[in-house]
């Protein structure tokens, strides 16, 4: 199936689907990650294990609807709450149920990957949502200070170390370096698939930095209720080795939902090697 669009308000949030039929499943990346960054081979891992996969670009990502930027700020301002919203969190959340609705799902597993988002869904509306699978994540319900502690401020050296891009090229080969700084150290850097990505990320919509203080003002913009709230059933998932949130993140993450499971898997960072789709896959709430 090609790209297709649903409405919210004034945002147009393109997405495509992989397979016909099966349990309906929204996989829901964070920040400003297009959707093209789940792998076409998961998604159809995830066909065969029985589902029927939506994934799409959030608001200001990719072939959906983008924002201009806000006046001045930064990144850590917005997350410190200093930055005007231009949408929140609950916005957000919205758009993925728009797209459960274009496809009429009353409801769907939520597949979220670093995503706040997946957690709004599941507090804000959780008739929508059948079960939860949470990776790469800390509560999205944590204050500024709770925050800091599940970050790891290593990685944003190495992202500040990246060149000023001039040419599509360089652009692209910063995307992979942010991937490969963020990746698995215990498994094979998936070069190939990372490179594709990045270059059809780019030709798509490339990367507005910017877009990220908007995404971070959002989820400070609406207080969400506490993760105890949740009802599905809902796996947790961190990486042992993640360079940006540490495994403590996803231990108080699950710790803080009625009845969660919790899996470390060592060597893995903050992306999604190919190694552990299989048991991840397996382990997800039916």
């Amino acid at each position: 199936m090609g790209i297709e669009y649903a409405v919210n308000g004034d945002a147009r949030i393109a997405y495509e689907t992989f397979g016909t039929a099966g349990e309906p499943l929204l996989l829901v990346l964070g920040l400003d990650y297009q959707m093209v960054w789940w792998p076409d081979a998961f998604c159809e891992r995830l066909v065969e294990a029985g589902y029927r996969v939506a994934r799409y670009d959030n608001r200001d990502t990719g072939l959906s609807t983008h924002y201009p930027q806000p006046a001045g700020g930064s990144p850590w301002r917005a997350l410190l709450g200093g930055t005007r919203p231009l949408y929140t969190i609950a916005d957000m959340a919205a758009d993925g149920l728009a797209v459960m609705d274009a496809l009429g799902w009353a409801n769907a597993h939520v597949l979220g990957g670093t995503s706040a988002i997946a957690q709004a869904m599941a507090l804000l509306h959780p008739e929508r949502v059948r079960g939860l699978t949470l990776c790469m994540s800390s509560p999205a319900t944590a204050g500024v200070l709770q925050t800091l502690r599940y970050l790891k401020f290593g990685t944003f050296r190495e992202f500040r170390k990246l060149p000023k891009a001039t040419t599509p090229e360089q652009e692209i080969d910063n995307l992979i370096a942010i991937y490969r700084a963020l990746a698995s150290p215990g498994y094979p850097f998936p070069e190939e698939w990372v490179r594709e990505a990045a270059t059809l990320s780019h030709s798509r919509a490339p990367r507005d930095p910017r877009t990220t203080q908007r995404h971070l003002a959002a989820g400070r913009a609406v207080k969400l209720p506490p993760l105890s709230g949740i009802t599905a059933p809902t796996l947790v998932v961190s990486g042992a080795d993640d360079p940006l949130i540490k495994p403590s993140g996803g231990r108080d993450l699950a710790a803080q939902i009625p009845g969660a499971e919790f899996v470390e898997y060592p060597g893995v960072g903050h992306d999604w090697p190919e190694e552990i789709w299989d048991d991840v896959i397996a382990r997800m709430p039916r």
